[in-house]
């Protein structure tokens, strides 16, 4: 009897010992995923109820749930922190720790930055100028952009692809390329030099700006990027011509900036879901904005706006002009000319391949959709 009470008791012990080690580890294992997780301020270039501040937030509810909350983007709108045109320096400076915007909006510091968000119209889509980034040394390009010719503390990812930009909103119908001769009017990066060569006085303003502008007087037609952050900015309430297709912005998509310390300081699991969930925006931006953009195409039709095609002769004469506007630059920046170099030996090989292996979607939809 003895015997066996000392072994009970023994084996009580032990097993009290391993309950208390189990335990231990489980209380732990929470303290340890609280020390791991980290909230960044994550500031977009849109207000807030911009479609455009929709897609940074699709963005960062990815990245929260596929990390478990151990990284939580804390979505800002514009100005929440700076204004929208200060977001690449806040981001450098670790003020911000990431953005949501456009890289066109860095023109002033190196025009090359809007060969990554407003890139000549080489017949090349958006979609197919993600595939170059990808695939054709885009992100090399950008790199030694960002980290060599700038020497900026930044990481950046693109995604979502932007269906072609309309011309804009006028207070009357452009028939001609002589009607921007002395035209005031806003847009942003590289567009500004193709509409300057176009004869155009261009005024840069960020997207809140425009549509007082506009109102005042201070400009006679603007563009900013689709009908649904149109519609939503007031477009409509002072202007009821609004222009479809344009080459002044045929292929841009949204630029994802991170303060590069803060990225680098991330696990590898958690660059990863960084960078995948930028993909899987990127997919669900295209599918959401050809249903919103649509639906906000015809209630702008419903509210007496003037939906026009821009005139061929407008879309040739916007040719000419990136002739002479990437001849210009790529003189005068080395760097330039060879991401300009780079973009065209890309969209000759692919955009031969689309244009050979498409059929007009013109001639389907008039068959079935065309009385």
């Amino acid at each position: 009897m003895t015997s066996d009470a000392t072994t009970t008791r023994a084996d009580r012990r032990r097993f009290l010992k391993i309950a208390g080690l189990a335990g231990a580890g489980t209380i732990a294992m929470p303290q340890v995923s609280r020390a791991q997780t980290v909230t960044w301020k994550f500031q977009s270039t849109w207000p807030t109820k911009d479609i455009f501040h929709e897609f940074a937030g699709d963005f960062a509810k990815r990245v929260n749930e596929m990390t478990g909350g151990r990284l939580k983007l804390d979505v800002l709108a514009a100005g929440a922190v700076v204004p929208a045109f200060q977001l690449q320096d806040a981001v450098h400076a670790g003020i911000l720790d990431g953005g949501h915007g456009v890289s066109a909006y860095w023109y002033g510091k190196n025009k090359a930055f809007s060969l990554f968000g407003t890139p000549p119209a080489l017949g090349w889509d958006a979609t197919n100028f993600l595939s170059w980034m990808n695939y054709g040394g885009g992100y090399d390009l950008y790199n030694d952009l960002v980290t060599n010719q700038m020497k900026l503390n930044i990481v950046g990812l693109f995604s979502g692809p932007m269906p072609c930009q309309p011309l804009g909103w006028f207070k009357k119908e452009l028939k001609t390329a002589d009607d921007f001769k002395g035209l005031k009017y806003r847009t942003v990066g590289l567009a500004a030099d193709l509409k300057r060569e176009m004869g155009a006085a261009v005024t840069i303003l960020a997207g809140g700006e425009i549509v007082p502008a506009l109102e005042r007087g201070v400009i006679d037609g603007a563009e900013f990027n689709n009908p649904s952050s149109d519609a939503i900015l007031g477009f409509s309430d002072v202007a009821k011509v609004f222009m479809l297709q344009s080459y002044h912005q045929a292929a841009e998509s949204f630029e994802l900036l991170f303060n590069k310390g803060k990225f680098d300081a991330l696990s590898g699991e958690q660059k990863a879901i960084v960078k995948y969930a930028a993909e899987a925006a990127s997919s669900d931006m295209n599918w959401k904005a050809i249903d919103r953009y649509s639906k906000d195409l015809e209630m702008l039709r419903g509210k007496g706006v003037n939906v026009i095609k821009t005139p061929e002769a407008i879309l040739k004469a916007q040719l000419a002009a990136w002739d002479k506007v990437l001849e210009k630059l790529g003189g005068e920046n080395a760097f330039f000319k060879k991401v300009v170099d780079s973009q065209k030996a890309w969209a000759k090989r692919t955009v031969a391949y689309e244009l050979i292996n498409t059929p007009p979607a013109e001639l389907a939809y008039d068959h079935f959709f065309k009385s």
